[in-house]
């Protein structure tokens, strides 16, 4: 990503954020130590229930059913997904035809 696709991933877009409740999504995320290692990763998926400046709120699917996930409220982290399916490494659960991406990376200071 270029520091333009840096800055519009950030942003909160209000008639985006209106477009995205009700769509599929499936969300990457990577935990870095602040050294920038890899500590773990997460795949989940589920249902944009609401998006505002405070968060972007997902009801889970599948094996985390009845979780809830919170994002930042940075619509422009939203890619339209490829149709096709989507396996998740952790879970070996399969993701038909979601609409939209969303990858995070989440720094975390050291123990």
């Amino acid at each position: 990503m270029d520091e333009d696709s840096d800055a519009e991933a950030l942003t909160f877009d209000a008639v985006r954020a209106a477009s995205l409740i009700g769509k599929r999504v499936l969300i990457g995320i990577t935990y870095e130590d602040r050294r920038g290692e890899r500590t773990r990763t997460e795949q989940v998926f589920g249902t944009v229930a609401s998006a505002d400046p405070d968060g972007i709120r997902v009801a889970l699917d599948g094996a985390r059913r009845g979780e809830t996930k919170w994002l930042p409220p940075c619509t422009g982290a939203f890619r339209a997904a490829p149709r096709g399916e989507y396996r998740l490494r952790s879970t070996g659960e399969i993701v038909v035809d979601p609409d939209f991406t969303a990858q995070w990376t989440v720094k975390q200071p050291d123990a």
